[in-house]
């Protein structure tokens, strides 16, 4: 049996996972609202969120950094292995290069992220609407790439539970019983 993930890892897992799921369900219902100010401040919500997952997914990687993770079972076949660990280090990048993008795009748009309404963050990029529609792209690119990407870690790990029937799923669960 494999050792469990750490409180903090599981945390940040747990944390990120749904701050991830409510930013994209976010940014996908303001996306079509005609202009108001409710859309506004759904536009700011979704900002803020992205800032402080950012955030958050910088003190993922330290502690990720000063922590390994458990090992896979050791009858994981070799390319499972490879693809597991390809696919954890493309979702941090993509974790990393989201809110980066929306900052950016926010930036070129001629909109400064102010996180909570009381931090200014400074514009990454001077105004620029033909970026600012580049990156709107990008962004919508890579949230769809990181949208494909959570489901298929999902699904690997739902694999590992009822047909591997291995402990790869219940190690990041916050209360699972080490000895189911």
């Amino acid at each position: 049996m494999t050792s469990r993930y750490t409180a903090t890892a599981i945390s940040l897992h747990w944390l990120i996972a749904i701050g991830i799921a409510g930013t994209f369900s976010l940014g996908v219902y303001m996306h079509e609202l005609p202009l108001s100010p409710t859309k506004l401040q759904l536009y700011s919500w979704h900002k803020w969120a992205g800032v402080t997952l950012f955030a958050l997914v910088l003190v993922r990687l330290l502690w990720r950094a000063t922590h390994a993770a458990p090992a896979l079972p050791v009858d994981t076949p070799r390319v499972q292995r490879l693809a597991a660990s390809a696919t954890h280090w493309v979702l941090y990048a993509l974790m990393i290069a989201v809110p980066l993008s929306g900052w950016l795009m926010s930036s070129a748009k001629g909109f400064q992220t102010v996180w909570f309404g009381i931090v200014p963050l400074p514009d990454l990029v001077s105004k620029n609407a033909e970026l600012g529609d580049a990156l709107k792209e990008v962004h919508e690119t890579l949230n769809l790439t990181m949208l494909g990407l959570v489901l298929l870690h999902a699904a690997a790990a739902l694999k590992h539970h009822f047909i591997d029937r291995d402990d790869v799923l219940t190690r990041m669960l916050p209360a699972a019983d080490r000895n189911a």
